[in-house]
């Protein structure tokens, strides 16, 4: 089979490339139209301003918070905001007590609710459910109609020691009463109960009312959380939201031990209730027996992305409340972020002038070439923007500028070569081909280097140095891209153009700048008036040492014949003819 000519593989990357750039311009416009996306990149609270939470941690009369634990609620709130992308947010101490959240843009419920849920998870056995309806509970387990009032005197004891988490006895007289007296309308993250006791409490929408056995399983055993649709036995997605648990060995013991025990009751006994901070927020009757359960109840792709998040980056040390919740300004505004974009273009148009200072017609190529990657860079920050809810910060833009240079750089590395290979008399055509191969393992291992320093510096760094990082980061692989769909073809398709052939003096490749003579049909060899005194000098040198070894062989051949004085003779005269 044929190998495709350097033109069809030219134009064969080009279409690539352009299929790229329409699909991002697809993809953008599917956000714009769906009202999620914007044409725009989203900005960062320095240059657009946000919503400023206060957070005040909730403490007994008397009781003071430590610097330890302020500093793990920090850590644990920027992971919760930073798990749904690069927003750019910015988390801090207030006087020693508060903690102060400033997110760009106006957050919604469930990025408030990520901020200050402390996430305490507890699996408890299920002993009685109901309607929230006035109830009384029996020590079976039965609801029955109920007083209106709750006696004081009723026994808190049980009759009989509970053998385990899921006995009955646990249901006390005076604690039936208190489930007959609960109001889940009034149930807040304060309905707490000691890990060794049974719990009264609801499901989150308040539709269900438990006692609750005590605490067989503590979320802190919880190694990993991660949201997805479930799937039947074939494969195929169920459509149902689930937060899939992975626990510790320590944990996934004890819930194989809760499962293996409550598979054999009757329902609601066969049910453990995930109780997150004092509710319910799911009760599934007991399947099999695992140590890897699901949480289902009615999710959405957020609320379970919610949980989970909730779930993988722990409880938070203390409890917290929402202080204040105000708008702020941009700390940068608009001066800022026009100061940086016109550094930009000066940077720009400093490396096209000289682009075309250097390489003449030649560095048009590199200006086509910055646009391209330009455009492709843009319509993945607005992608960003809107799946990933990335923020356009002034670091950012920083990160932009430098790439100018880097993406140049590339650029200068690949004309260079072909320059090379030009001066050791390739033709142009040839020229591009070989001087691509040396180029591209330069241009390789450069932008591995800067995209392995983005990578380190993103993963090691918070706040708006990451989202430098990620725009460093982000233009390397577009530098990459751009050269090898763009700027290669492009020169492949100028050396076929005989204004390039020909060695123009405006075609960046003119034969006297680069010290080889054009000899037609695109053809260059070194030029004789580079080194013309090394030239005679290597000639005169191989004549002398041509005359010395014929001298010796005639004196040779006379001492063996008798004839040398002669023939040393002829030879000197013919020597010395020949030097004359």
């Amino acid at each position: 089979m044929a190998k495709s000519s350097p033109g069809r593989k030219a134009w064969r990357s080009l279409t690539w490339l352009g299929v790229i750039i329409v699909a991002l311009i697809g993809f953008n416009a599917v956000g714009v139209a769906t009202g999620g996306g914007s044409w725009t990149p989203a900005l960062a609270l320095d240059l657009e301003g946000g919503t400023q939470i206060i957070l005040e941690p909730l403490v007994e009369e008397g009781d003071t918070v430590s610097s330890e634990q302020l500093s793990q609620a920090v850590s644990i709130i920027r992971q919760r905001i930073d798990s749904s992308g690069v927003s750019e947010s910015e988390i801090t101490t207030q006087g020693g007590q508060n903690i102060v959240v400033s997110i760009p843009g106006t957050p919604d419920d469930e990025t408030i609710n990520r901020i200050e849920s402390s996430a305490k998870l507890e699996f408890r056995p299920v002993l009685v459910a109901s309607a929230p309806s006035s109830a009384t509970v029996g020590e079976d387990g039965v609801s029955t109609p109920a007083p209106t009032s709750v006696d004081p005197n009723l026994s808190t004891t049980p009759e009989v020691e509970p053998t385990d988490a899921s006995d009955l006895n646990y249901i006390t007289p005076a604690l039936a009463a208190q489930f007959e007296a609960f109001d889940c309308d009034a149930i807040d993250s304060s309905n707490v109960a000691p890990a060794d006791d049974p719990l009264i409490t609801c499901e989150a929408d308040g539709s269900i009312k438990y006692i609750l056995g005590p605490v067989e399983v503590s979320g802190e055993t919880i190694t990993d959380a991660t949201n997805g649709t479930g799937t039947t036995q074939s494969g195929a997605s169920t459509g149902e939201w689930l937060v899939n648990i992975e626990f510790s060995s320590q944990g996934g013991e004890e819930f194989q031990a809760i499962s293996s025990r409550l598979i054999a009751l009757t329902s609601p006994q066969n049910q453990f209730a995930v109780v997150l901070d004092g509710q319910v927020i799911t009760a599934p009757a007991v399947q099999g027996v695992t140590n890897k359960p699901q949480i289902s109840g009615n999710f959405t792709q957020e609320s379970s992305k919610t949980l989970a998040d909730q779930l993988k980056f722990g409880a938070l040390p203390i409890s917290f409340t929402v202080q204040s919740q105000d708008t702020i300004s941009a700390t940068l505004g608009e001066t800022q972020l026009r100061n940086g974009l016109i550094a930009g273009l000066i940077g720009l148009a400093l490396v096209v002038l000289y682009s075309l200072a250097q390489y003449r017609l030649l560095g048009l190529v590199t200006v086509a070439s910055l646009v391209v990657a330009g455009v492709i860079t843009y319509f993945l920050i607005t992608l960003l923007s809107w799946r990933e809810g990335y923020r356009l910060s002034l670091a950012g833009v920083a990160g932009l500028i430098v790439a100018i240079g880097i993406t140049a750089d590339s650029f200068i590395v690949y004309f260079e070569r072909v320059r090379d290979e030009l001066r050791d008399g390739r033709g142009l055509e040839s020229a591009v081909e070989a001087g691509w191969r040396r180029a591209l393992r330069t241009i390789i291992a450069s932008d591995v280097v800067n995209f392995l320093a983005a990578a380190v510096l993103f993963v090691l760094a918070v706040g708006n140095v990451r989202g430098f990082a990620l725009t460093l980061g982000l233009t390397t692989v577009v530098d990459l891209l751009v050269v090898s769909l763009f700027t290669h073809p492009m020169l492949q398709l100028v050396a076929k153009t005989k204004y390039f052939r020909e060695g123009h003096s405006l075609s960046g490749l003119d034969p006297r700048a680069l010290g080889a003579v054009y000899r037609g049909r695109a053809k260059f060899v070194p030029s004789a008036s580079v080194a013309p005194s090394k030239a005679a000098s290597s000639s005169k040198e191989a004549a002398k040492r041509q005359t010395i070894a014929e001298r010796k062989a005639a004196e040779l051949v006379g001492s063996s014949s008798g004839t040398g004085t002669t023939a040393t003779n002829t030879t000197d005269r013919s020597n010395d003819g020949k030097d004359s």
